[in-house]
């Protein structure tokens, strides 16, 4: 699968505030090229809020994200555009088909991915013509998953991305984060399964919660 290099990924003291409630404070990691980071703590802990920052999507309220040792603050839009963000709700567009849908986002990093492999990969060869919406939930999840392929990014942050995945596809899920890093992709994903990814850093997030005054 195409990709182009990674660089390394990391955080330092990172503080997360929501409305007025402290999600996590000094929260620090880093992941080379190639690394993978499983985001663990029960719901409400800040995985998802975690995973948004790391997209641009929030702002840290003090610390830093960089990349190579570069703070993100410096090129915002060009971490953005290196990057595939998959969170909970599927990022497809309901009245595209799905091979319009594929073709959309290759499109977003110049066409370098390939749709049909895409559709291969996630088994929606014979949904080319479908519309989104007529797409059942695990059809749309893999749908929006098969956009990693289409338009290839070095860095990748999942969301729970296996929700409403059968076995098979978690399989295929669990091959490509192999085969991205072995091109030096970077991985950060939040789960609750075990995917076997046993060379993962885990990050708790339990461990950076606000201290509670009694």
């Amino acid at each position: 699968m195409p990709n182009t290099a990674a660089p390394s990924f990391s955080g330092e003291n990172l503080l997360c505030i929501r409305g007025e409630r402290t999600v996590f404070a000094g929260l620090s990691f880093a992941v080379p090229a190639g690394g993978a980071l499983i985001l663990r703590g029960p719901n409400g802990s800040g995985k998802s809020s975690l995973l948004r920052l790391m997209a641009g999507l929030l702002q840290p309220i003090d610390g830093a994200l960089l990349r190579d040792g570069i703070p993100v603050r410096d090129d915002p839009e060009g971490h953005r555009s290196s990057l595939h963000y998959v969170g909970h709700k599927d990022a497809i567009k309901p009245v595209l088909t799905v091979a319009e849908n594929l073709a959309f986002w290759s499109g977003v990093n110049g066409g370098t991915g390939s749709v049909d492999t895409a559709l291969e990969t996630f088994g929606l060869a014979a949904l080319v013509d479908t519309a989104a919406r007529l797409l059942s939930a695990g059809q749309q999840r893999r749908l929006n998953l098969a956009r990693i392929i289409a338009s290839p990014a070095p860095l990748w942050l999942l969301d729970e991305p296996t929700i409403a995945l059968d076995s098979a596809s978690v399989s295929v899920m669990v091959d490509l984060i192999a085969a991205h890093r072995a091109t030096g992709g970077i991985v950060v994903l939040s789960t609750h399964i075990d995917l076997g990814i046993h060379d993962a850093v885990a990050l708790d997030l339990d461990r950076f919660a606000p201290e509670v005054s009694l």
